[in-house]
């Protein structure tokens, strides 16, 4: 699947990972189509594309909730009124809020579902048909590691993502058959403001479990997205951590298990001890 002249649709393309791909794809002549939440972060977005695209080609930008199917399918309309059938759609809006499970209101499950799993189902219901019909196009859902493994603070996030994986794993096997590409992305810890935002509300616990993961800028897990897209290859790992966590994780999982319980333990009594200071 080549870029130029293709119409691509990114779901949380105003900022992160969503907003590279709009950049990098526009830079090689695909005619892009952004949807977000906030006009006033579209309109910085629409400024980053323009500088980095390649041609002339008009920048859609729809404001929309993709948790709101309403909202979504009218973006898609508006944006296919200027560019023609979406061919590669992007869903890469997402939300996540990290805390002790017991503290995390059920309000919070139910709109980090919303938003990862179901803002993500609308616009495929909406587009694949057509695809199907044309025998063309691709699909490409960002995950995250946490759609591998469950990690300590991710309760309402780590089950959206892996609902993320069950979905593209069906879709891919129904699809296969018809000509529509089907990519599932598991970035690792990237340099966002979600991940900023995220920070604000991670147990001390989570903290150090990630602390010694790395983190990816959104330029380069976009880079690696988009050649897995021109390949056609299903799932995307970036970084050695997650591909073996990808491709291990039935084998590691007790090792894992044992090593991040006693992570999770060293940080708690770090916290413990740091609060019984006077």
């Amino acid at each position: 699947m080549q870029f130029l002249d293709q119409h691509v649709f990114i779901t949380g393309g105003s900022s992160g990972i969503g907003l590279a791909l709009a950049r990098q794809v526009a830079g090689v002549g695909a005619h892009v189509s952004i949807v977000a939440r906030d006009p006033a972060k579209l309109a910085v977005a629409h400024a980053a594309i323009r500088e980095a695209q390649s041609g002339d080609a008009e920048i859609v930008t729809v404001p929309a909730d993709v948790s709101v199917e309403d909202e979504i399918l009218q973006a898609l309309k508006t944006a296919e009124a200027v560019h023609g059938p979406v061919d590669i759609l992007i869903t890469s809006a997402g939300v996540a809020r990290p805390g002790y499970f017991e503290e995390v209101p059920v309000s919070v499950f139910k709109h980090t579902m919303a938003v990862n799993y179901f803002g993500t189902l609308y616009p495929l219901k909406a587009v694949v048909p057509a695809m199907r019909q044309r025998g063309s196009g691709a699909v490409v859902l960002i995950s995250s590691g946490a759609g591998l493994y469950g990690f300590f603070g991710y309760t309402p996030y780590a089950p959206s993502k892996f609902a993320l994986r069950g979905l593209a794993e069906a879709l891919r096997a129904e699809l296969k058959p018809t000509g529509i590409g089907v990519t599932i992305v598991y970035p690792p810890d990237t340099d966002t403001p979600q991940l900023v935002e995220e920070s604000l509300t991670k147990p001390v616990e989570t903290k150090a479990l990630t602390a010694g993961g790395g983190l990816w800028t959104a330029d380069d897990v976009a880079r690696v997205t988009l050649k897995a897209v021109q390949r056609g290859r299903f799932a995307v790992t970036p970084g050695f951590q997650i591909t073996a966590l990808a491709w291990l994780h039935s084998i590691l999982a007790p090792m894992l298990n044992w090593s991040f319980d006693r992570t999770a333990r060293q940080a708690r009594a770090e916290k413990d001890k740091d609060s019984a200071k006077p």
